[in-house]
């Protein structure tokens, strides 16, 4: 069974990889681009960035490590040299690049075309402040309009006050000339009681005065 074991299954065993594997890498190598399946194509691109990075060291150690990846000396040394040359020298890595072609026609596996990447990177546009925007300024007219807007809403409001005050004053009014009306009838009562007392006092003292005679 397929236990511990690392990497993408591309159908082979592990001998058959390895040996795929490197043979790819040096078609790359050898003619700058290949076309094949693309998970083949992204199982190598970490050798290949691995050997450019020791092509880049130069030293014999990084050499010796390139060969034993490799298995070509003549390959090695024609990659330290080109790296040696300046390419590659302004990357720090994606040193490939991958294209897809589309599905291959009887089994479906999907094509790509990968190739090293030696165009130099491209020095990104300064980015420019932008330009601030100036504050509007307020004309005399606008400063105008806008006192003359606040002294008429001014004025409204006072006159809306004086019109209360003046509706609470009648209203007030009235209520007192109601109530004097009301003091004055009682008052008018009052007194019509008081005559009619006083008349039948006067009639009852005049029936005693005749039967005493």
């Amino acid at each position: 069974m397929r236990h511990n074991y690392k990497g993408r299954k591309l159908g082979t065993d592990f001998s058959h990889t390895k040996a795929m594997k490197k043979s790819l890498v040096q078609a790359l190598f050898t003619n700058d681009r290949i076309k094949t399946i693309e998970s083949r194509a992204k199982e190598i691109r970490p050798d290949v960035d691995k050997i450019i990075t020791w092509a880049k060291k130069g030293d014999l150690h990084s050499r010796r490590l390139a060969i034993a990846a490799l298995g070509d000396k003549e390959l090695v040394r024609e990659v330290f040299e080109k790296v040696s040359q300046g390419m590659f020298a302004d990357r720090q890595g994606g040193y490939t690049r991958i294209m897809k072609l589309g599905n291959r026609k009887g089994d479906n596996a999907p094509m790509v075309i990968m190739e090293l990447v030696t165009e130099p990177v491209k020095a990104k546009a300064e980015e420019k402040p932008a330009p601030k925007k100036a504050a509007k300024k307020t004309t005399p007219k606008k400063v105008a309009k806008a006192e003359t807007a606040e002294e008429e809403k001014a004025e409204e409001a006072v006159e809306a006050k004086e019109a209360e005050g003046q509706e609470k004053a009648a209203e007030e009014a009235a209520v007192e000339g109601e109530k004097a009306e009301a003091a004055e009838e009682v008052k008018a009562e009052e007194a019509a009681a008081e005559e009619a007392a006083a008349a039948d006092a006067e009639a009852a003292k005049n029936e005693e005065k005749d039967k005493a005679e």
